[in-house]
């Protein structure tokens, strides 16, 4: 009876080592995904404000062609060269 106990015992205790070395293990995945996810996080917010940024030039840009195209029919208008 008393080799089943120790022999019980030892499974046991293996099985306690092995879940700390499970549970280490998991922790250091953990720490690693939540790097890479901050990561991801940072690069997609950089995008976004690249993004923004871009959205921006383009309005700038759509402004400066709209005052364009007034100046040019008012331009046409002067010299008589638009067609009714």
């Amino acid at each position: 009876m008393e080799n089943v106990e120790n022999l019980l015992l030892e499974h046991l205790k293996g099985l306690r080592n092995e879940v700390r070395e499970f549970r280490s293990e998991m922790r250091e995945n953990f720490t690693e995904v939540r790097v890479r996810l901050q990561s991801l996080e940072e690069r997609a917010a950089l995008s976004e404000k690249g993004l923004a940024n871009i959205h921006g030039d383009l309005a700038l840009v759509h402004g400066r062609l709209d005052r364009g195209d007034a100046r040019i029919e008012g331009i046409e208008q002067r010299l008589e060269l638009v067609q009714l």
